[in-house]
């Protein structure tokens, strides 16, 4: 990668990072579902007029926008509202095995036994998490944000097949075509929504700007371009990052704490996306 490249790929963490740590901080005050809709709507808002319309392609983003930002992060976002920040986003780094294990299937690109190993090791650090006193006998959150890490590395490889579309024309798209879908699935399975945004603060509208215009337009913008230049599996070892933003910002902003077995789970989970990110010598090169 270029050290141009790279340094942006750095950025995309720090600013996802922050963004789940201020979503967390919005929950206590507006539904999950219906705070994506407000921030896929201002996205849509800012970048539609700036972008033409993908010729022959309008169709299937409209698919990518249903799968990596509607589904996705109802699920994703739904189960943040019961997980500290901190615990929500070492789950959500399963997406990196769970992208470069569809990326194989789909992409054809080569996994290896390094790869492999890190893919046991990332899934047995997430299981670890799992057996957190806190989360026992309550382990639906935590599926519903695996279920999102999921969900939004299908997404990925989707867009990988977009061809031909810039990387901030297609977060433009996938807003204008997620804001409806959110906010139809906010409508049938949310409830509370104009008493929310009635008694909304500066916090909430604040957190909306933040996820719309830097979070999803900025950060969103970066991703795609990148996406679009380079394997999957070389940009997605840079989200192993994103734990450790959101675990500072979630002990310096929302007082979270980090429990012993937490932190081993994080441990694990992170090794084995090193582990991942390792191309031994005797592996085949990927292709894109």
């Amino acid at each position: 990668m270029k050290p141009r490249d790279i340094l942006l790929a750095l950025s995309v963490p720090l600013i996802w990072g922050l963004g789940f740590t201020f979503a967390k901080a919005a929950l206590g005050q507006i539904p999950p579902i219906l705070l994506m809709a407000m921030r896929f709507s201002l996205t849509a808002l800012v970048l539609v007029w700036f972008v033409r319309p993908p010729r022959g392609m309008m169709g299937r983003i409209a698919l990518i926008a249903l799968v990596s930002a509607t589904i996705q992060y109802s699920l994703t976002f739904t189960g943040l509202v019961d997980l500290d920040a901190s615990i929500a986003i070492i789950v959500v780094q399963l997406e990196v095995p769970f992208a470069l294990l569809l990326s194989t299937l789909f992409l054809k690109d080569h996994i290896g036994w390094r790869r492999a190993i890190g893919m046991a090791l990332a899934l047995g650090g997430v299981v670890l998490i799992a057996g957190e006193p806190r989360l026992r006998g309550d382990l639906a959150p935590l599926f519903l944000v695996a279920g999102g890490a999921l969900t939004w590395s299908i997404g990925q490889v989707m867009v990988k097949t977009v061809r031909g579309v810039g990387g901030f024309a297609l977060i433009a798209w996938v807003a204008v075509f997620a804001a409806p879908q959110l906010f139809l699935a906010s409508y049938l399975f949310e409830d509370g929504q104009i008493e929310a945004l009635a008694a909304a603060d500066w916090l909430v509208w604040g957190v909306i700007i933040y996820l719309g215009l830097i979070m999803t337009a900025v950060g969103y913008g970066i991703w795609y371009r990148l996406l679009g230049l380079y394997r999957v599996n070389q940009v997605m070892p840079f989200l192993m990052l994103l734990p450790v933003t959101t675990m500072i910002s979630g002990g310096l902003l929302l007082g979270e704490t980090i429990t012993m077995m937490t932190a081993l789970g994080a441990a694990i989970v992170l090794a084995g996306v090193g582990f991942i990110t390792i191309r031994a010598d005797d592996d085949a090169p990927a292709s894109g």
